[in-house]
């Protein structure tokens, strides 16, 4: 019955407009009063501090100030015009080169949201410009903006692998590498078969002197992930410290390679990146709390008690796994859900045997459903900010998206390889 509670309160208040820090807190704090545990709460500032105090999590302050970086650097246009060069003539056209776009950024911030309002703006010019249909190109514009943060490097990797303490970031980095060019594919198959439908048009290909020239303009961009990637599989530094590395690297090329940041534009991605980075450090200092909470109360074993009693087959209870997962992602941000419901979920998890780098990566494709799903979804948002379509219109745009994703998540939750085939050839074990 608590559990119930529990759940009733958490959504009630989100779908009330609530912000989701406030959410969690108010959950845990108020259950506790009721229950007449209000001595409790002396320890929830020591939670909150220790729930941002973690070396793993300065990760993402550094990402969020390496994406905003490369927004305002000149690197996403680079990185637009190279992916034009190479698929710009594919049927689709410039639906293809958004996703390529993204597939390629999606190495250097980790993050949708960045993806959809940093790229998302010269995607939508380019394709409103060409003659797509302005809806249509809102739709791959969000849908394309999820594969930010599953191809490495990856925000909500960082974040699970905090929770769960013992999967190391690089780890996670390397597991969604398949999933990630596999969403890349199931959206570029769904712009083929809409664009030949709709005859959308194609851009005319352009002569390899062309190309050769992007390639070499895009060259510096280009080396970020390779910068991060082989950092860290070398050992010269950490998952942590190579976020660093990138915002330098970011810095470096937008001030001193491009010249497109001035001392004022500088002044304004740092103070954007400060309160990007203070929401989400708050809402896992917050959870930090929130977990103490569940975890006081026993929820989480009432919750697999009732799980238990429905099914004892591990099908059934992986597929309860996802649906809740998805469910949560149509009212709570993917960073709670992720918070919330990895010290619930682990118990079942390991009883059916599911790899945590593989539950990593199930939890981590959830939310980015979740990210396209009304009436909470973060890409939705953006897309709807920047490009003036209403949240109905863009959330039936993406359906064909959000259908290719869950089938690359049904693949990474049966299929163990999927995701764990790179790190264990990587990293041996």
């Amino acid at each position: 019955m608590l559990a119930l509670v529990v759940c009733v309160l958490l959504i009630g208040l989100m779908i009330l407009g609530a912000p989701v820090c406030v959410v969690m807190g108010a959950t845990a704090a108020g259950v506790f009063y009721y229950l007449g545990q209000g001595s409790i709460m002396a320890v929830m500032a020591q939670k909150i501090y220790t729930g941002t105090t973690g070396f793993t999590l300065l990760a993402i302050p550094f990402f969020i100030l390496a994406g905003n970086l490369m927004n305002t650097g000149g690197i996403t246009d680079r990185i637009f015009r190279f992916a034009k060069a190479i698929c710009g003539h594919w049927p689709g056209g410039l639906g293809q080169v958004n996703i390529l776009s993204s597939l390629i950024f999606s190495g250097m911030s980790g993050a949708a949201v960045a993806d959809a309002a940093g790229l998302g703006v010269i995607e939508m010019k380019a394709m409103d410009d060409a003659g797509f249909d302005h809806k249509f190109s809102a739709g791959i514009t969000a849908a394309s903006s999820t594969i930010g943060p599953v191809v490495p490097p990856s925000i909500p990797f960082v974040v699970y692998s905090s929770a769960v303490g013992t999967v190391s970031v690089f780890r996670l980095f390397m597991a969604g590498f398949v999933p990630g060019f596999m969403m890349a594919g199931a959206m570029a198959l769904a712009v083929y078969v809409i664009s030949k439908k709709k005859k959308f048009p194609m851009e005319p290909k352009m002569p390899w002197g062309l190309r050769l020239k992007y390639f070499l303009e895009a060259i510096p961009s280009l080396m970020t992930v390779v910068i991060i990637l082989a950092g860290i599989w070398i050992g010269f530094f950490t998952a942590t410290e190579a976020a660093v590395v990138a915002s330098f690297y970011a810095l470096l090329l937008g001030t001193v390679i491009y010249r497109e940041i001035t001392l004022k534009g500088l002044v304004n991605i740092i103070y954007d990146s400060l309160i990007q980075s203070c929401k989400t450090l708050f809402i896992i200092a917050i959870a930090n709390f929130l977990g103490y909470f569940l975890m006081h109360q026993r929820i989480p074993n009432k919750i697999i008690t009732s799980l238990l009693s429905v099914t004892s087959n591990n099908v059934v209870l992986i597929l309860l796994i996802i649906f809740v997962l998805i469910l949560l992602g149509c009212f709570i941000e993917g960073t709670a859900i992720i918070l919330i419901c990895t010290p619930i979920f682990l118990p079942i998890v390991n009883q059916v045997g599911m790899d945590l780098t593989q539950f990593g990566v199930v939890m981590v494709l959830s939310s980015m459903i979740g990210l396209l799903t009304p009436p909470v979804g973060m890409s939705l948002y953006a897309v709807c900010s920047i490009t003036g379509v209403s949240l109905v219109d863009l959330s039936k745009e993406v359906l064909p998206y959000v259908a290719g994703i869950f089938i690359v998540l049904l693949l990474c939750a049966f299929w163990q390889p999927f995701s764990t085939f790179l790190p264990r050839l990587i990293l041996g074990s």
